[in-house]
């Protein structure tokens, strides 16, 4: 971060104006510096939902929304989808380079060797209704794993950092193939160690003890892209919650675990969950001949009717992740021949109405990641109620990377917004008087 010069800061009310730093990221808008605003002006700045505050500083990923780019460590996410695997992203995005073939084994045999979790955590697994949502059931795995693993829970020591950060990677997979197959009321699967990481996650999500699970090559590289794609997202909500639960202190695995709990809003990573439900809507509804009067509905600004899986917060052109998930889509379809099912149909109708549509296209509605990737995951046999728990598997390592970095950073403090007071000035308790008599 280095400073390029100062704003300067007056106010109508005759306070003396103040200068700001300004610094200049690599790339990227430039901040101004505002921590001594407070202090030096009694005042505080308002931005309610953080869109135009930068709360940290990372070298982690970037994300270019009028561009539509996106990049792990400055690596462009179609190039690591194209020629890498998660493993290989996920010590991208922890140690900021790409393995060579060494590291590579290294890592992958390291987090093999931490895939099982222990056992008394099927015991605690089996306190939970079966009917509870599996993301309820991932927030409090996740966060008891700190009973379990009090040999890494030493923030200031980078080595239990490290250690923590390989348990949660490995882990994730076989807490959420555990989650569903409770749900089911069928057998856990053990980690199986000759698999690759995405090959033993399907195993363990589909295979039973009856017989011997064969992954499939095309569907194991599509869950693999679905995994890379949503690691890491620069400063979202449930990368914000974590690093807020890291600068108090708290161990890696219950801010995970808050992190997890953040993810599980519609708003955030319920939206690929959202997107399937609508589709579902529209089919029971009529299906493509009915999606004229959807669309319809969707352009009435007095319908609450909202086209879910398109547009973005941040991307103002087409989501990047977007184009790879859609051509995994097509892949997926195609290999187990489900272009003609209906439900697969009207997704890929309704792609095509929002991509050549002026409504769509002035407002740069372009369909988004989540809608993809709902398409993906129902096609692979994922249950609707699974996606934020595969999303939540995901981004772990984006999670654990952000938090390491936060903890490491010399300047980090306890996070404690401000805000806007509008509620009653000081007033004094009435005290009723007291009875004659």
């Amino acid at each position: 971060m280095k400073e390029q010069s100062k704003a300067t800061l007056s106010f109508p009310d005759g306070t003396a104006p103040i200068e700001l730093p300004i610094y200049s990221g690599t790339i990227g808008p430039q901040v101004i510096d505002i921590r001594k605003l407070y202090a030096q002006t009694d005042r505080f700045t308002f931005d309610p939902g953080f869109m135009s505050t930068a709360a940290c500083e990372s070298k982690i990923t970037y994300i270019d929304g009028d561009k539509g780019e996106l990049l792990y460590r400055g690596y462009p996410i179609e190039q690591l989808a194209e020629h890498c695997d998660y493993l290989q992203t996920c010590y991208l995005l922890l140690n900021g380079e790409l393995p060579d073939d060494e590291q590579r084994r290294d890592f992958e045999n390291r987090v093999t060797n931490h895939t099982m979790v222990h056992e008394q955590m099927t015991r605690f697994l089996q306190g939970f209704r079966r009917d509870a949502h599996p993301m309820a059931v991932l927030v409090g795995m996740v966060g008891a794993l700190s009973a379990f693993y009090h040999d890494s829970l030493d923030i200031s020591d980078p080595e239990h950092r490290f250690v923590s950060a390989i348990r949660l990677i490995a882990k994730m997979p076989t807490l959420v193939a555990m989650a569903y197959k409770y749900s089911m009321g069928q057998p856990f699967m053990y980690p199986l160690n000759r698999l690759s990481y995405s090959a033993n996650f399907m195993r363990m999500m589909f295979g039973t003890p009856c017989e011997d699970y064969e992954p499939n090559d095309v569907l194991v590289r599509a869950l693999d892209r679905i995994l890379i794609l949503h690691a890491d997202h620069e400063q979202n909500a449930s990368t914000s919650t974590v690093r807020l639960a890291g600068s108090s202190g708290a161990n890696p695995f219950a801010c995970i675990a808050a992190g997890i709990a953040t993810l599980w809003g519609p708003a955030h990573g319920g939206a690929n969950e959202a997107s399937l439900l609508m589709l579902r809507d529209i089919q029971r509804e009529g299906g493509v001949e009915r999606i004229g009067e959807f669309i319809a509905k969707v352009k009435d600004k007095h319908s609450n009717v909202k086209l879910m899986g398109f547009g973005h917060r941040v991307y103002k052109n087409y989501d990047p992740r977007a184009k790879l998930m859609r051509e995994t889509s097509h892949e997926v379809l195609g290999e187990l021949g489900l272009h003609d099912d209906p439900l697969f149909a009207l997704a890929m109708k309704l792609e095509k109405i929002a991509l050549e549509d002026d409504y769509f296209v002035q407002r740069k509605l372009y369909p988004n990641v989540d809608f993809y990737s709902g398409i993906v995951q129902k096609a692979l046999g994922i249950p609707t109620e699974m996606f934020t728990c595969i999303f939540a598997l995901a981004r772990t390592v984006g999670w654990i990377a952000q938090w390491g970095e936060m903890i490491a950073d010399p300047d980090q403090k306890i996070g404690r917004p401000r805000q806007l007071y509008t509620g009653h000035a000081r007033r004094d308790v009435r005290v009723p008087a007291k009875r004659k008599g």
